[in-house]
């Protein structure tokens, strides 16, 4: 790859981690109810699931899932059922109003990577990237280049909706307002299922 093309790379691993996804939202709202301390596995997850993710898609399972639409299928669907789960539990969530926090956890390591599996803009991402990016003379150092690539830029590009969230929780330490981001947020991770549903 030419330090042009690695360059490209860079710069799509950017606009894609850092625009408004599931990931992102759900971060601002975990920045938002529990700070960036406690949002930091949630950070760390899903940067090292989706790094793992394009290894996987890289690797053929991109291939797998054009070559079987009924799995393509059933990824969408199990995505679909889990992203209206969470989107839920955020507009529900009550974290910074007494009786909620106690309660309330943020997103752990373990569920922020195995959500990058069911994430729709994930998907999409690690399959273009490996479709544009990826050199056929040489398949598996592209594989490791495009990983590396977004290795790089993905952590720091998510961390900024945590810090955003965690800079907002001042203003939304009353009940009522944090109750009608909460709300906000879990509609909008919602609606980030219609693109994929057309």
């Amino acid at each position: 790859m030419s330090v042009d093309a690695f360059l490209a790379l860079l710069v799509y691993a950017l606009v894609t981690s850092i625009t408004p996804g599931p990931n992102n939202l759900m971060l601002l709202a975990s920045g938002v109810n529990f700070g960036i301390v406690r949002t930091i596995p949630h950070m760390l997850g899903i940067s090292i699931g989706f790094f793992v993710l394009l290894l996987a898609v890289g690797l053929g399972l991109g291939a797998a899932l054009v070559a079987v639409p009924a799995l393509h299928t059933g990824l969408k669907i199990a995505g679909a059922a889990y992203l209206l789960y969470l989107a839920w539990k955020i507009a529900m969530s009550r974290s910074l109003s007494g009786k909620g926090e106690a309660e309330a956890t943020p997103m752990r390591f373990v569920d922020a990577a195995a959500f990058q599996w069911v994430n729709p803009k994930a998907w999409v991402m690690a399959i273009t990237a490996m479709a544009v990016y990826t050199n056929p003379d040489h398949p598996f150092i592209s594989v490791m280049l495009i990983s590396a690539a977004f290795a790089i830029v993905n952590l720091p590009s998510v961390s900024v909706w945590a810090g955003f969230g965690t800079a907002l929780r001042g203003f939304l330490s009353d009940p009522m307002r944090l109750k009608w981001f909460n709300i906000t947020m879990g509609v909008l991770l919602a609606a980030t299922l219609w693109p994929m549903l057309r």
